[in-house]
């Protein structure tokens, strides 16, 4: 089991984090904001501009022990569901540090979580640059098989 993190070691971390934040948005373009929840869970959500899906939101969580990262992928297929799903779980078979999931309403999400005990930037840049290039690598695909009459009635106007 991992380190059970005090109040105060939290705290230290949390500021860490904000740095590292800061300092990877003002040095990649692809970043357009990072902000924090000021209620509940010490949660920051970071926004990033994408070519095959528009936006992508990476939201970080903060525990006691780990560090959660998750997206939102794409809604629940309309059709073709056992397909998606074959497909996701193929997916995960190849990704490092992450996993697709269903979510709520049967969402699809991108999921992973570290120890806080091993985190630093380049952990935490390599955590949201893995759910932004998968996301850029699989969206389309995933929405021409879980939205596919959607996609064939539009090839042919």
């Amino acid at each position: 089991m991992s380190d059970l993190f005090d109040d105060q070691a939290l705290a230290r971390i949390e500021q860490q984090i904000d740095e590292w934040l800061a300092h990877l948005q003002a040095h990649n373009p692809a970043i357009l904001a990072v902000d924090r929840s000021t209620e509940g869970d010490i949660r920051w959500y970071v926004r990033m501009q994408g070519e095959e899906k528009e936006f992508t939101t990476v939201w970080l969580t903060l525990g006691q022990r780990t560090l959660r990262f998750e997206t939102y992928v794409m809604p629940a297929p309309e059709e073709n569901a056992e397909a998606l799903y074959e497909s996701l779980l193929r997916r995960n078979e190849k990704l490092v540090g992450a996993h697709f999931s269903i979510g709520a309403e049967d969402a699809v999400f991108l999921r992973g979580e570290m120890p806080i005990g091993s985190l630093n930037e380049k952990e935490l840049d390599r955590a949201i640059g893995t759910l932004y290039s998968t996301v850029e690598q699989y969206f389309k695909g995933f929405l021409q098989i879980g939205f596919a009459s959607r996609f064939n009635s539009q090839s042919g106007n």
